[in-house]
């Protein structure tokens, strides 16, 4: 009998690969060949985040929606693709959640002191909370579809952080995609997409929880989700907050009222065919609440979770289409 000297290399492996972008990380785990070029798609990677950096960051000064906000009122601008694909949805979902969720709420959301046009972080007055409202509202926006452009109606403040940093997580993807990556786990700031099976013929599995220790504490069971060509995105009270005067503040704000979401939501887990409609749709659940955010995820087939606070403790409530998407 013979015996072989050596065992052959697999034909594909699982690479790692990690950076920074829109203030946080990100990284991907993804299945090529052992010879990958792996700085080439390290390049490909960051050239894509930079690019909705570029398109749809408020933080920087000559980023195009920087433009837009900065136009003078009745100025039309053109969109880039990008731009105009995550407007569109946003105005979308807009509709569809009954204002919860609000691309032009960023002049709000810099009065409570939060975002890149944060102000001091402190209860504004309502005289200030007036004014600002009177520039809130996505059906002042003109949306040119056929050529691609955009109205400044006058004072307009559109915030994407609420949607951009999902569809980037899909831009990655479509790329990785197109440049021969049968497979791969894409995490931004904490939004995820999966898609393909791992060299072990597994698909991707990625745990759900906000904030594990609390979690823990509360007896909640641990959630896993299956990432078949399926995005997860989570929007939370626990990132971004302030208290003043014993009241607690954090940096959602309800679009209706202008007012940060007082309800008691730890955690709002969206399930969605894209990153981009999961990371928006999970800040719009988040606005409504768990009781009409749930009557609204039944009605629109929407797989979402809610973890809540109660009693000093957490309780979970979730759609019937959550449930579908987890590991048995």
């Amino acid at each position: 009998m013979s015996v072989p000297l050596y065992s052959p290399a697999p034909a594909t492996v699982l690479h790692a690969l990690h950076g920074e972008t829109m203030g946080t990380n990100w990284s991907i785990r993804l299945v090529a060949s052992p010879r990958a070029d792996l700085h080439a798609l390290h390049a490909l990677i960051q050239a894509e985040l930079d690019r909705v950096v570029a398109e749809m960051s408020t933080w920087e000064a000559d980023s195009d929606i920087s433009r837009f906000n900065h136009a003078a009122a009745g100025d039309w601008q053109d969109l880039p693709e990008g731009f105009f694909t995550v407007l569109r949805c946003a105005l979308a979902i807009a509709e569809a959640s009954g204002g919860a969720f609000d691309p032009t709420i960023g002049s709000a959301v810099g009065l409570w002191g939060f975002g890149a046009q944060a102000g001091t972080r402190k209860v504004p007055t309502e005289e200030a909370r007036t004014a600002i409202q009177a520039g809130v509202g996505w059906q002042r926006l003109s949306l040119d579809t056929s050529h691609r452009r955009l109205r400044q109606p006058g004072g307009v403040q559109l915030d994407l952080s609420a949607i951009a940093k999902g569809y980037a997580v899909d831009a990655v993807s479509a790329a990785l995609r197109a440049s021969g990556i049968s497979a791969a786990l894409i995490e931004v700031g904490g939004e995820l997409h999966g898609y393909g099976r791992k060299p072990d013929g597994e698909h991707w599995r990625v745990l759900i929880e906000s904030s594990p220790e609390e979690e823990e504490a509360a007896g909640l069971e641990p959630r896993i989700a299956i990432l078949d060509n399926l995005a997860v995105a989570t929007s939370g009270d626990r990132w971004h907050w302030y208290e003043q005067d014993g009241e607690r503040y954090t940096h959602t704000i309800d679009p209706r009222t202008g007012h940060p979401v007082s309800h008691a939501n730890a955690a709002v887990t969206v399930l969605a065919a894209s990153a981009m409609e999961a990371d928006a749709w999970a800040t719009a659940l988040t606005v409504l609440g768990a009781d009409a955010g749930l009557r609204l995820a039944e009605r629109t087939g929407l797989a979402a979770r809610f973890v809540i606070r109660a009693g000093g403790t957490l309780e979970e409530r979730a759609s019937r289409h959550f449930a579908t998407h987890l590991a048995p």
